[in-house]
């Protein structure tokens, strides 16, 4: 049976200040009228049960999440007592879903990505599905065609020739690339055997635990601990000592890197990975001035700026004057105004903020 595993714990420290702690980047609509994580689970419509659905999110996020995906049973919203990379997280994932069905097959999907047509994407996960159950030693990824020399993503190499007989160009995978310097980027643009890295796997729920036992040996460990305690009073305590005692890795070094039975196939549908405001234009589109607006605003000789208010209160105006490649962004306390060329130091505010310890803007 196939289910579905959402990486929901981010926290959107590029779009602060309308990414918070309590409210994250996944539960905003920066995209339309549902949020990313919402837009996420909708995607999957016709694939999996709501009951196959499982979000992995942290503990704080539970709640608002539950409110978010009243559909979703809320013993399959699993908050992690600490932050431990996506390795953990799918460790467990998998060790849960096996629990319900040691044969199960499982994607896996961050919960911050755009990507359109449904149709398409669902064919495409199950032409993956179909590759999986061809050889359950398999894991297969998604390739994204690069469209510029990107910093920003990690890479997949991939051989020359497809394997054939499938719906969508699929290929061995020669290696990952980590995110590269700008001369590197070009260099894997120009090479034509490079697709950006989408963070989105189907493999069998068995075969991801089977290949993190090998390889991590001290993770495996722990998710077996907490494996044993599935269903038992004391389960939360177990998955509260053993997950926080796990050293964090990426599933990406943890297996992938070194996983020698991975196809990528080049994926036939859009996909953004909506990284900071700047990716806001590419999806809900501009003026006749290049300006993206939300909220309640007035915009008199702007150009080319990103004007974002707070949408819940439409008693609040945000008016901006002789602008130009700005970033403006109004929360009900916080206002940010950047310059778009300096986009990349609002991380820098986000770590200023904890620094000075005014955890009531984080």
């Amino acid at each position: 049976m196939l289910y579905a595993t959402i990486m929901a714990g981010g926290a959107g420290t590029r779009f602060w200040p309308a990414s918070r702690k309590s409210n994250p980047k996944q539960l905003l609509r920066l995209a339309g009228d549902r949020s990313m994580l919402q837009s996420t689970v909708d995607r999957l419509d016709g694939l999996c049960d709501t009951n196959q659905i499982m979000i992995v999110t942290n503990q704080a996020l539970v709640d608002p999440i539950a409110i978010q995906l009243p559909n979703i049973p809320r013993h399959c919203i699993i908050g992690e007592p600490a932050k431990r990379d996506t390795a953990p997280c799918i460790g467990l994932a998998a060790s849960l879903i096996a629990a319900r069905d040691p044969d199960a097959t499982m994607i896996v999907m961050p919960a911050d990505h755009v990507i359109a047509p449904v149709d398409i994407f669902q064919r495409a996960i199950q032409n993956a599905v179909e590759l999986v159950d061809r050889d359950n030693q398999r894991i297969v990824t998604f390739g994204i065609q690069p469209t510029y020399p990107a910093e920003v993503f990690g890479y997949i190499e991939r051989d020359a020739e497809s394997i054939g007989d499938t719906e969508f160009p699929t290929y061995p995978v020669s290696r990952f690339r980590e995110k590269p310097d700008s001369l590197t980027a070009k260099k894997f643009l120009e090479a034509g055997t490079f697709f950006w890295n989408s963070g989105i796997f189907v493999w069998k729920a068995k075969t991801i635990l089977e290949a993190i036992k090998r390889f991590e040996p001290a993770i495996a460990e722990r998710i077996e601990k907490i494996g044993d305690h599935i269903g038992a009073e004391d389960f939360d305590d177990v998955l509260r000592t053993e997950f926080t005692a796990i050293e964090g890795k990426s599933i990406d070094f943890a297996v992938m890197e070194r996983f020698e039975n991975v196809l990528v196939v080049q994926a036939p549908f859009e996909w953004d990975d909506l990284g900071n405001w700047s990716a806001v234009p590419r999806l809900r589109g501009c003026d006749e001035n290049g300006n993206t607006l939300s909220g309640n605003s007035l915009t008199i000789e702007t150009r080319n700026s990103i004007i974002h208010g707070d949408e819940s209160d439409a008693n609040h105006l945000v008016v901006t004057v002789g602008m130009e490649d700005c970033i403006v962004v109004h929360t009900p306390d916080a206002t940010l105004v950047a310059n778009r060329r300096d986009e990349a130091a609002i991380k820098q505010v986000v770590q200023s903020l904890e620094q000075r310890q005014w955890d009531q803007y984080l």
